[in-house]
């Protein structure tokens, strides 16, 4: 039996509910046909938007949306998707799959699609091909209440009032599709382009976040921190969780893969840990006497597209593989809430780790949409401190923990999510509560399957969360957690 505790005395933080962010990009199917189909479609949709899409989203509880990439960002040019569609430039979207790009979702749609939602919109700026008035250009045009150029032209196309922008990234990978940088070059250009964003209503200060490093590439927080940490709030992260193959270019495949590829996929995730405590700390290293926040905001899992699927489009199922990912992420993300402000898994819809896959009129929730949905009870939650005492599971090199886990209290109470990693044997856990008061009541929730079980069109929802039994106990709860699942504990 594992032995686990929850310490209500000691907590690193309040859980930003933006650690739970997500990410759209103008890639493959994710903008459009995934999200955007247009007000004429015969697919139901609100100004374009899919209603069923919209309404599962919700219903998961999405807090900001990035977009529009991505190393899309450091192509794209927000002037070509405002004003009247029939006269937006047509472009080659030479990044992913060289497919003509209409433009037809632009600044006014994507805010349109946060409205509905009713979640922050993160826009990552143009650095890579763009120029400093263009970025300015973007921010005024959202964000001034005031008369000026770019409010009037906002206005002229039909918003009167500005949407206030909070958060917005200084450019996307400048180590690589942002512009093949070096971290001084960048710096200097942060430190500019930083200059000129300008707070145009004292009570909507912006948000500035630096494109941050690409994986261990710890140089590069160093110097970008050390040169231009003053000039923004937060320093991004990228990591993307893929399995240990013998080719580097081999992906793997996002189905039918096998039980060491399972465990190797789990086993680099548990890695994200440890890049977040290394960044964080060169990051707190040179913040000075002010807070910078780590922003993760693009990870997930990146397998081989589809059989007959456009390479360049990133399109994979999902599994409960990708679900055990998911809870693992979230889990540090949350444990390291005194850091972590911002998470964006990668991507919303029909592109790599998507939590909702769509099919011309149809959609599916995929294993990773439930475990958000299941988590969401930690958004806005103070983290508490917690401790497992795990076994090991898999073989070699590809070892993990069995049991990984998170724990929150808010005013609906105590949320406790835990994953059993081990793909055959289930997992007693006995959880003591300390600091926390009288328990009275417990409901659990779990997710399981094998590890390559998945959810697919035309067939009955193979994937989704069930009852699990609980027991209170003197000092807290017993529980049995099923192979390959993911658990969340309500109690109160």
């Amino acid at each position: 039996m594992a032995k686990a505790i929850i310490n209500g005395s000691r907590s690193k933080g309040v859980i930003h509910p933006n650690i739970y962010g997500h990410f759209s990009e103008h890639l493959g199917r994710c903008i459009y046909n995934g999200i955007y189909v247009g007000e004429g479609s015969d697919i139901p949709n609100v100004n374009g938007m899919r209603t069923d899409v919209v309404e599962a989203l919700k219903k998961m509880g999405i807090p900001l949306l990035r977009w529009p990439g991505g190393c899309f960002a450091d192509t794209y040019h927000w002037r070509d998707g405002i004003g009247p569609k029939e006269s937006r430039k047509k472009i080659v979207n030479t990044n992913w799959g060289g497919v003509t790009e209409d433009n037809s979702f632009g600044t006014h749609e994507f805010l349109e699609l946060c409205r509905q939602l009713g979640c922050e919109p993160y826009i990552s700026g143009n650095v890579g091909s763009g120029t400093v008035q263009e970025f300015s250009d973007w921010v005024e045009y959202c964000n001034m209440g005031g008369q000026s150029p770019m409010a009037e032209e906002r206005r002229r196309n039909g918003q009167d009032a500005p949407w206030n922008v909070k958060y917005w990234g200084i450019g996307n990978e400048a180590w690589g599709c942002g512009g093949n940088m070096r971290p001084e070059f960048y710096a200097d250009l942060c430190r500019q382009y930083a200059t000129y964003m300008r707070n145009y209503d004292s009570q909507h200060q912006i948000y500035k976040i630096a494109s941050g490093a690409n994986v261990e590439d710890y140089r590069w927080t160093k110097v970008v921190m050390e040169q231009a940490g003053h000039c923004v709030d937060a320093v991004s992260l990228h990591y993307y969780t893929r399995p240990r193959t013998a080719d580097w270019n081999d992906k793997g495949p996002a189905t039918g893969f096998p039980l060491s590829e399972y465990y190797s996929t789990l086993a680099n995730t548990l890695y994200m840990e440890e890049l977040v405590e290394n960044h964080s700390r060169i990051i707190r290293q040179y913040q000075g006497d002010r807070q910078v926040g780590l922003c993760v905001d693009e990870w997930g899992t990146w397998f081989d597209v589809e059989p007959g699927a456009n390479p360049g489009f990133l399109y994979q199922q999902n599994t409960m593989r990708d679900a055990l990912v998911a809870a693992i992420n979230l889990n540090i993300f949350n444990n390291h809430c005194d850091t972590v402000v911002m998470a964006n898994i990668a991507q919303l819809v029909n592109v790599l780790q998507a939590v909702i896959l769509t099919e011309g009129k149809s959609m599916l929730l995929t294993p990773t949409y439930h475990v958000f949905e299941m988590y969401q009870g930690h958004q806005g939650a103070k983290q508490l401190e917690s401790y497992i005492g795990a076994a090991l599971a898999g073989e070699g090199e590809n070892q993990v923990p069995n049991l990984h886990l998170s724990a929150s209290e808010s005013q609906s109470g105590l949320l406790v999510t835990v994953a059993n990693l081990s793909a055959q044997d289930s997992a007693e856990l006995d959880c003591a509560l300390t600091g926390l008061g009288k328990v009275s009541q417990i409901q659990g929730r779990v997710l399981t399957g094998e590890p390559g079980a998945f959810n697919d069109f035309g067939s009955e929802e193979a994937v989704k969360p069930s009852p699990l039994a609980a027991e209170l106990t003197e000092d807290g709860f017993k529980a049995t957690l099923p192979a390959c699942s993911v658990a969340a504990f309500t109690l109160r």
